[in-house]
């Protein structure tokens, strides 16, 4: 049985590193490689999916096809990986490269003409084959800090062709344009007990072991002396030789006994799967902490296909007169390897820290739906709303509905109505639900019948109705009514909303829809001069922005620009 499961672990590891060609594509930067970021590593909601590469601090850097193909997609969004191009190549294989400043030649020309006549920013074109080709080291783009980056970098992925799957860019040979000599970190491994009647080290909570390095380079792990059912997770990262920053890990596995029992290798997994990421950690303690530690094992099964087990779901079974060792492997993509081994022995001591008191009667079964109301309010969790069961806090106080808080994951849309009894009419106009975080009140998509409001959100915490009668702002930093532009390249204006936020935006120049692009992390507005709309001499620009619940603002100005040189 210990050969049978060897084999199964090893083959999968193995198939999943054999298919891919090592040849077929180049870098898309000039620049030598550097991550700040890898596939698979852990974000917030989400694994992942592919290469952030460093661009030296700069935007502008010519980012090139990495093969021969076709460009099959344009996104345009002001939130994500931003301005995008996705190139499908002939070998089955899709390309994609995100954040850019701009795309050059035939492919801006196309994203220009879309955003004319679709009058809009945001943005998405599909292609055929032979639409719009190009070829290896061809010049597609500007490297940029669009979307949701944090910085200047250009974000690179590659996807399955019929399966749309992200596929870490290591198996295409990516691996020999880095250096990696590094062992993974193993910075904490943490205890849990996961039965009513289980104690670990004389406590019923989660606890962390200490670490020892020993001779050969491995480390030896606090005995655990414990009765029934527990497990383990781990606090891990890995550095490169080139990037100095830390990464995520390629591959985890764990061993009871000597017997492959639980793991993961971050090869190729669907966009289904990426929240699985909340699951995988321990959400609560990350929430608390922002300490992202790996749980070895699952409670209640979810369907992450990354992951490898035996029938225990890596839920270890302690039961008398059995000493055991528990092993922890983390190996990187190169093969460097850190490991853990736990001493465990079964012992009834008395205990000394008790569970954390529960402070609910809302019990909440993960594979059960579930309805709660109160008042005005109610919510329903659909079957799977959850991953593991739990006490839910629920109450409904001052106009507040008070669903738990975000130490427990939601891996899917639960529903919220309110009934209102207090707005008039043309106030309900007006009305969403709003998540409140402290003094924060964040747009959730409301919809109304009558007087009662639903809304579907994906995160618990505290909800109310928000009644939203301010239009939203627009301002520009130095004036030009009445003045000439001839110098300026663009017109830049911040627009914002202090309730339900901004649902859109146009300007229009000599009564001409014009491009404004929007920086989501400025909340500015540019219109660039070189799309060629504005006129030699007077002009008249007019902005209306509007928000989540119909309020609008209407700014109109005018100016001079001579385009003669």
């Amino acid at each position: 049985m210990r050969f049978y499961l060897f084999i199964l672990f090893f083959c999968g590891s193995l198939v999943a590193q054999t298919n891919y060609p090592k040849d077929y594509f180049s870098p898309p930067l000039e620049i030598p490689m550097q991550l700040s970021g890898n596939f698979g590593e852990l974000r917030p909601n989400h694994f992942h999916a592919g290469f952030d590469l460093k661009t030296s601090q700069m935007q502008g850097l010519k980012v090139h096809a990495v093969a021969d193909g076709y460009v099959s997609r344009i996104k345009i969004s002001t939130f994500g990986n931003g301005k995008t191009i996705y190139i499908t190549h002939a070998n089955g294989y899709t390309s994609v490269y995100g954040h850019l400043q701009r795309a050059t030649d035939e492919i801006e020309n196309l994203i220009k003409k879309t955003h004319y006549a679709e009058k809009s920013f945001e943005i998405e074109i599909f292609l055929k084959p032979g639409e719009l080709t190009v070829k290896k080291g061809q010049i597609i783009a500007l490297s940029g800090n669009t979307g949701s980056s944090e910085g200047p970098h250009l974000h690179f992925e590659f996807r399955d062709n019929k399966t749309e799957n992200i596929i870490n860019p290591m198996f295409f040979g990516f691996d020999k344009f880095m250096k990696d000599t590094k062992k993974p970190v193993i910075s904490s491994v943490y205890v849990y007990p996961l039965d009513i009647n289980t104690t670990v080290n004389q406590s019923k909570r989660p606890l962390l072991l200490n670490l020892v390095l020993q001779k050969d380079g491995t480390y030896l792990a606090d005995k655990v002396v414990a009765n029934g059912k527990i497990g383990f997770g781990i606090n891990t990262f890995d550095y490169d030789d080139v990037s100095f920053n830390k990464n995520g890990v390629f591959k985890v596995q764990t061993f009871y006994n000597g017997t492959p029992n639980f793991g993961y290798e971050f090869n190729t997994y669907s966009f289904d799967e990426m929240r699985y990421v909340n699951a995988l950690i321990d959400y609560s303690r990350y929430k608390k902490t922002q300490q992202r530690i790996q749980k070895l094992f699952m409670l209640n099964p979810y369907k992450l296909s990354i992951i490898t087990d035996d029938k225990t779901n890596g839920v270890l079974d302690i039961k008398p007169n059995l000493s055991s060792v528990y092993r922890i492997e983390v190996s990187d993509f190169y093969g460097n390897k850190s490991t853990v081994s736990v001493p465990i022995k079964f012992t009834v001591l008395p205990l000394i820290i008790a569970k954390e008191p529960v402070l609910s009667k809302y019990f909440i079964k993960a594979n059960n739906d579930a309805n709660f109301e109160k008042d005005n309010m109610s919510v329903f969790f659909p079957a799977g709303t959850f991953y593991d069961d739990f006490y839910m806090n629920f109450d409904v106080k001052n106009d507040t509905l008070f669903l738990h808080d975000d130490t427990v994951p939601a891996h899917s849309n639960f529903t919220i109505s309110i009934e209102d009894n207090k707005y008039s009419e043309k106030q309900r106009e007006k009305l969403f639900i709003a998540d409140i975080d402290g003094t924060k009140t964040s747009y959730i998509p409301t919809f109304r019948k009558g007087n009662v409001f639903t809304a579907k959100a994906k995160t618990l915490g505290k909800f109310a109705l928000v009644l939203d009668e301010t239009p939203p702002k627009i301002t520009i930093a130095k004036p030009i009514e009445g003045k000439w532009l001839t110098g300026q390249n663009n017109i830049q204006f911040t627009i914002s909303d202090g309730l339900s936020g901004i649902k859109s935006y146009n300007g229009y120049l000599n009564g001409n829809w014009i491009l404004f692009e929007y920086d989501n992390k400025t909340k500015t507005i540019t219109h660039n001069f070189s799309d060629g709309v504005v006129a030699e001499g007077a002009n008249d620009l007019k902005i209306i922005v509007t928000d989540n619940v119909g309020n609008s603002t209407i700014f109109e100005t005018h100016f001079f620009r001579s385009q003669k040189k």
